[in-house]
């Protein structure tokens, strides 16, 4: 273990496979598409996404916190308490201004302005709400958890769009690095199923409009996908220096040994036709972790279904590795949560080393003709890893790989 990396700890999810670490791992493993109709988009051309189930934000976060924030923050907040709980460490008797709070949100609830702009278009000042705007900043899901757990160090929100949850844990991983703090919870946390989101991601063609299959609309690396389907979740990681984790008889889940971040700096929504701003998020991980292509064993891929990007993935990772080892995404089963998705791939990739069980990519029927990747699907698959890398690519070209290698 190196003293370059860190450890982690502690491992929270929210996802539309369950609610919990385990729950979402369960349903990943499990392999089937969790796309249904949404009453909330109906209407809509597209009318279906990837919900969390049964949450009760009230019973889980308590009715004042729940009655003043919005969904994104109420994910977060359980996603860390979990974290944190499975760290073992407790915020009652830690030093709170030595611990930090890293989030990626790639948006916010902008969806809750409807009624304010009305009212305020009419003249009804005193009907806006007093929580409207902390309701929906960016930052408030960072500023919630830090309240929440007492952790009083720095406390920062990235926004990198879908990249934004693996951004916010390279961010965390260099304070720890630079002694800026001794504990970061670190991740990403978004509800991307709103009204808004689906309407402009629509426009955009960039959602599966399969309506009459909503469980296999999202299809990565499938020869029949058409985009990808909206969803919602958090995913948090507890990092700590190695020394400090062994000074208090922690165990660790896996070890971040490298981060790496690029820009393509070519097109706000097409990702580069080769791939190269991508790549070299891949070889600025590897190299910061001093690590070889032959030491990475799995890809958690960024794999939304989109038909360019899908492929574009695909064409760097053959590129990079030669023959990839074996791939997944995590999308096929609970679709894409955009600020949250880099986060739970990187809490994925750390289970999938701790367990050496890779989950299968769901609605995978025929490969693509034009993608050469040995993806893991159908069930999980066992395999022997050491090393592993999760991706995560967002609109702006933003691009950020973390590296993880097993404790």
């Amino acid at each position: 273990m190196s003293e370059r990396e860190v450890a982690v700890t502690g491992v929270g999810m929210v996802t539309p496979a369950g609610i919990g670490r385990e729950a979402t791992w369960d349903g990943l493993c499990a392999g089937v598409g969790l796309g249904a109709h949404d009453d909330e988009l109906a209407g809509l051309p597209v009318d279906f996404s990837c919900r969390v189930p049964g949450f009760d934000a009230g019973a889980l976060v308590g009715r004042q916190v729940a009655w003043r924030s919005d969904r994104f923050i109420h994910l977060a907040l359980v996603a860390a308490r979990e974290a944190v709980a499975d760290a073992a460490l407790d915020p009652a008797i830690w030093d709170g201004a030595r611990v930090a709070v890293v989030m990626g949100v790639g948006g916010n609830s902008a969806d809750r302005w409807y009624q304010e702009y009305e009212n305020l278009a009419e003249g009804r000042i005193e009907a806006i709400s007093p929580t409207a705007l902390l309701r929906s900043l960016p930052n408030m899901a960072a500023g919630e958890v830090s309240t929440d757990l007492r952790a009083l160090g720095p406390c920062l929100t990235t926004s990198t769009a879908c990249a934004s949850g693996a951004t916010a844990i390279g961010v965390a991983r260099d304070m720890l690095r630079s002694g800026a703090c001794d504990i970061a919870i670190a991740g990403g946390a978004e509800c991307a199923r709103l009204p808004m989101a689906a309407a402009a991601f629509h426009r955009m063609r960039a959602l599966s409009r399969r309506r009459h299959d909503p469980a296999g609309a999202s299809r990565p690396f499938d020869a029949e996908r058409d985009g990808f389907v909206l969803g919602e979740g958090a995913a948090m990681l507890v990092l700590e220096r190695p020394r400090d984790a062994r000074a208090r008889g922690a165990r660790a889940r896996g070890l971040l040994s490298g981060y790496g971040a690029s820009s393509d700096g070519l097109h706000p929504t097409y990702p580069d036709p080769e791939g190269a701003g991508a790549r070299r998020a891949i070889e600025a991980a590897l190299a910061d972790a001093r690590a070889g292509v032959e030491e990475v064993h799995h890809v958690t891929a960024h794999g939304n279904a989109s038909p360019a990007g899908d492929r574009v993935e695909a064409t760097l990772l053959c590129a990079v590795f030669g023959a990839p080892p074996p791939v997944t995404s995590l999308k096929g089963v609970i679709g894409h949560s955009l600020g949250a998705a880099g986060a739970i791939n990187a809490a994925c990739t750390v289970l999938a080393l701790e367990r050496q069980l890779v989950p299968p990519t769901a609605n995978l029927d025929r490969l693509d003709d034009g993608i050469d990747l040995d993806v893991v699907t159908k069930v999980p698959r066992r395999h022997r890893m050491d090393g592993a890398i999760s991706n995560a690519f967002g609109h702006g070209g933003q691009n950020a790989v973390l590296f993880f290698r097993s404790a």
